[in-house]
């Protein structure tokens, strides 16, 4: 009697355990939103988009401090690397 009460305890402590565990990882909201597929597709496309508008962003960020550098080396003066990077400038300030 003794062994089983230790066991139903031993028992009982791991399965709150468990239960502990997968609530903190939000198992369970996981399982209704893979159950939802229209819930599912939004979060999935709004996901996509911020994404998307992220790196937009991103890539236009990047790109201006780059031509920023290449200006400032462009007035460095230095002969082959200047009238190259010059080009470059040019051509993507007319493209705009």
């Amino acid at each position: 009697m003794f062994k089983k009460n230790k066991l139903e305890k031993l028992l009982i402590r791991k399965l709150e355990n468990i239960n502990f565990i997968l609530s903190k990882n939000n198992v369970l909201e996981l399982v209704e939103l893979l159950g939802n597929k229209k819930q599912l597709f939004i979060r999935n496309f709004m996901t996509g988009i911020a994404k998307g508008i992220g790196i937009g962003i991103g890539v236009t960020i990047l790109t201006a401090i780059l031509l920023i550098i290449l200006q400032k080396i462009v007035t460095l003066n230095i002969p082959l690397i200047g009238d190259y990077i010059a080009d470059i400038v040019e051509i993507v300030e007319n493209s705009r």
